[in-house]
This record gives structure tokens, sequence and C-alpha cells, in this order.
């Protein structure tokens, strides 16, 4: 049974000064997410994301359509229960500590009293924060307030949890530390589905992905799948310092990286004598890799082809 399925929802607003111009910020939404997976919700800014996630924890009304999740209506007051959703700009009341202030949240989302301060305990030690549950919110790093948050996602054991950016405007350990428990959760068995604008995060972490841009579905797919293609050329990586003249004249693209490796791209049906020219040079042959599409290639790819659509229907 997929985890979530979302069935033509779609949202249309009312804007200008008079609210009679039409506004539409998702097209009909048509996506299925499988149990236990990480899927990753890719776009630019305004591109629908925050819109789909704030339809299915039913923040917002849809114009039309439905979803189901882990087969129920969305809008099922049981259904609440079994997720946990972190939205993209939280806010926490900064002179409560993260103990406190997750003690709340069990009460909000209907923790038995008894279990309530062990689960507070296990959740803190899991997010990485144990050691300050006394220090005050206001005190916390960017990366720190996310972990609270995630904690409280998280704190009545959901099946199902929905992130919204939740790596945006993190420094590089504090999106590694993100990353690490949304691992943690896929080992658990849970299901991830966060949106995301950072590429690298989404092709190291999900399963699959979709992408959206101006409202409208424009691809889905396992993100190995989309990442096989091979480019027709391979990277070939020497050791040395010197680029020889036979190599360049192959039209290879060359650069020195680490002090004393050479990486170069060439195409594929010269490898064979890019490998003859090394021996040649008396050069230490390190590895040869076919050049594969990154998931940043296919984002741009379906955004470039959006956009040419769009320009030609005008």
């Amino acid at each position: 049974m997929p985890a979530i399925e979302i069935l033509g929802l779609e949202k249309t607003y009312s804007v200008g000064f008079w609210r009679k111009r039409r506004k539409r910020a998702l097209y009909p939404l048509q996506l299925t997410v499988e149990d236990g997976e990480v899927f990753g919700f890719l776009g630019p800014n305004g591109a629908g994301k925050t819109t789909t996630l704030k339809l299915l924890m039913g923040l917002v009304f849809p114009t039309s359509g439905t979803a189901r999740i882990l087969g129920q209506e969305w809008t099922d007051p049981a259904v609440k229960a079994q997720i946990g959703f972190l939205p993209e700009q939280p806010y926490f009341y900064d002179y409560l500590t993260a103990h406190e202030l997750l003690n709340y949240y069990g009460q909000l989302s209907g923790v038995p009293a008894r279990q309530r301060s062990k689960r507070v305990e296990e959740v803190l030690h899991q997010v990485g924060l144990h050691d300050v549950k006394g220090l005050q919110l206001r005190k916390f790093s960017k990366g720190m307030l996310q972990r609270v948050g995630i904690a409280q996602a998280i704190l009545h054991d959901p099946q199902v949890v929905f992130l919204d950016e939740p790596m945006s405007g993190l420094d590089p350990m504090g999106r590694r530390e993100v990353r690490d428990l949304m691992e943690q959760l896929k080992h658990e068995g849970k299901t991830v589905f966060f949106s995301t604008h950072i590429l690298s995060d989404a092709e190291t972490l999900c399963d699959r992905v979709a992408i959206i841009h101006k409202g409208e579905l424009r691809g889905v797919g396992v993100v190995e799948d989309l990442t096989s293609t091979v480019q027709g050329k391979v990277e070939v990586i020497w050791q040395g310092t010197e680029i020889p003249a036979s190599v360049r004249a192959l039209g290879a693209d060359c650069h020195i990286s680490g002090g004393d490796r050479v990486r170069a791209i060439v195409a594929e049906n010269q490898q064979d004598a890019m490998i003859d020219a090394l021996r040649r040079e008396h050069q230490r042959l390190i590895s040869i890799t076919p050049v594969r599409t990154s998931l940043e290639a296919y984002f741009v790819e379906k955004l470039r082809h959006a956009e040419s659509t769009a320009a030609s229907t005008v």
C-alpha cells in the first residue's frame, strides 16, 4: 500500500486588489509515494512545493482533488496522529528549553503522560540535543533549531514524516546532521517526504524524486535511473603533475587536482587513444570512469524544456 497518494490536488488563489484575478499555484497533481522510501520533491523557489505540503497537512484547502495517506482520506483526523510535519520556517518560543518545548508538543500530539517524559528523552538523544536540553532555544544555532523541529515532528512516532526545505539556510555541518537524521528515519521504516532545491542532498538521500516547476509536475523517477545515462564521455585519472601534448591533442578537458593527479574528460571514442598516449608518456593510470548525467543536469533539462514549451505556446 502506498504511503501517500495525491489524486489531482489543485490550488487556485484569488489575487489582486479586488480579488478577481485567479492565479493557479498548483495544477492537478498526480503522485504516489511508496511506503518506507525517502522521496524528494524538487523545484525552484515558488514552484509549488510548499503549497503541496500545506494541502497535505490541511493548512489550506484544495480547489479540487483529493489525497490518501496510509490508505485513508488525508482529512481523516485519525491520519493526523500518524504524520509529522516540519514547516519551512518553524517558529518556537525562544525562552523555552528544548525539553520544555518537546514536552509541550508531546501534549499537543497526544503522547500519553506516563510515556511522555521517556519519549522526550529518547528523541533528544536521537537528534543529538540531549546535552543541551536545558538551554533556551534563543541560544540555539540554525542547525540545532532544525533538529528541534525534526524532534517535534517525530515525537509521537509517526509513520510518515513531511519536511519542508529542511536544509535551507544551513551550513555544511548542519546539512550533514539533518541528512543523518533523515537516513535514520528511513532505517526505522518511516516514509520521508521532503521538499528541497538543494540537489546534492536529494541525490544523496532519495530513493525517488519528483520535479515541479510553476505548479506543474515535470518528471518523476528513481534517482539511479535518472542519473544512469552515459554522456558519451569518460573521465581518465592518472598520477602526475603535467599534461602531455599528445593528450591535449585529443581534445581532452584536463585539470590537475590534489597536487599529484590529473583528471581529463575525453570523448568515449578517444579512450583507447588516450590510454596509448599515457602509456607512451609512462604515466601511471589510476581510473577510467564513464561520465554519467547528474541529478542537477536532469533537473536543469526539465526546467529548460518547460520554459521552451511555455514560450512556444505564447
